[in-house]
């Protein structure tokens, strides 16, 4: 009754509408690119279902997943949206159009998060179920600016500028350090890339905090008035979109912490996260 032969790529194919003018974006090197969707659009596209002339087929549903690999080991599920297939034949169009994609794919050391359809085709003992999963990636939000005021009372007081809040992993960082009032004797000023990572909850929560990189913008002493450019390539890191409280089961943020340091070797810092993200191909 289920014996069809063939393995699942054969026997089931996965369309998205539109899906050959779609943008496109890779997860990692050398991966197949993934069709692209915005936060707020729907997710539709056709499931094909080969079933040979004579067959019967009994299926159990479309569902799309949000899995989250913890632990080395463990799988949690905090999105699962099902659909049933009720309509006979073997085309079998679907639609999510309130499926929530609000975090970026990530794929780390303890953590992995994807977005995909998956087609379930439940057949009886032996024969086993078919299954096919086909990925596809989230856009990025709506971008801003930073701007801030920062300083030590009668001492210091700059002005940090960033053109934006959330950079593609390719981007450019470019800025502006102000010098409203300088009584310090600065000897230079750096820029560092800070990720922080945290996995798990209670006893099994792991922490790690990284500097990516270090990036000197100012070598000497600044005077007041004094405007100095900021210019950093991300594509030159090994960087990855920035995920926060996912299930409540890790974090992955960044930070750009802008440091001074004096001539008696004093350090004077300040931090402000900004949120990466893959820009589709």
């Amino acid at each position: 009754m289920f014996g069809f032969g063939g393995s699942s790529n054969d026997r089931i194919a996965i369309t998205f509408d539109n899906e050959d003018a779609r943008p496109k974006k890779k997860l990692s090197n050398n991966a197949v690119a993934h069709p692209v969707f915005a936060n707020i659009e729907p997710v539709t596209g056709v499931v094909e279902i080969r079933v040979p002339q004579g067959k019967r087929l009994e299926h159990q549903g479309i569902k799309i997943e949000i899995e989250l690999f913890y632990d080395r080991g463990n799988f949690y599920d905090f999105t699962c949206i099902l659909r049933e297939l009720d309509t006979p034949g073997v085309l079998y169009p679907f639609d999510f159009s309130n499926a929530e994609k609000p975090y970026e794919s990530y794929n780390g050391l303890n953590v992995r998060l994807r977005y995909f359809i998956r087609v379930t085709v439940t057949r009886g003992y032996p024969s086993g179920n078919l299954v096919k999963e086909q990925d596809f990636v989230p856009a990025p939000e709506v971008n801003n600016t930073i701007k801030m005021e920062v300083g030590i009372e009668e001492c210091l007081h700059i002005e940090f500028e960033y053109d934006k809040t959330k950079y593609h992993l390719n981007d450019i960082i470019i800025g502006k350090v102000y010098f409203l009032l300088v009584r310090i004797k600065i000897k230079h000023m750096e820029l560092a890339i800070i990720r922080r990572e945290a996995a798990g909850s209670g006893p099994q929560m792991y922490n790690d905090s990284e500097t990516i990189t270090k990036f000197e913008v100012m070598d000497g002493a600044p005077v007041r008035g004094e405007c100095i450019p900021i210019r950093l390539f991300l594509s030159n890191f090994n960087l990855t979109p920035t995920y926060r409280n996912i299930n409540n089961k890790f974090n992955v943020r960044y930070y750009l912490n802008l440091v001074l340091v004096d001539q008696e070797e004093r350090r004077y810092f300040k931090q402000q996260e900004i949120t990466l993200y893959r820009a589709a191909e």
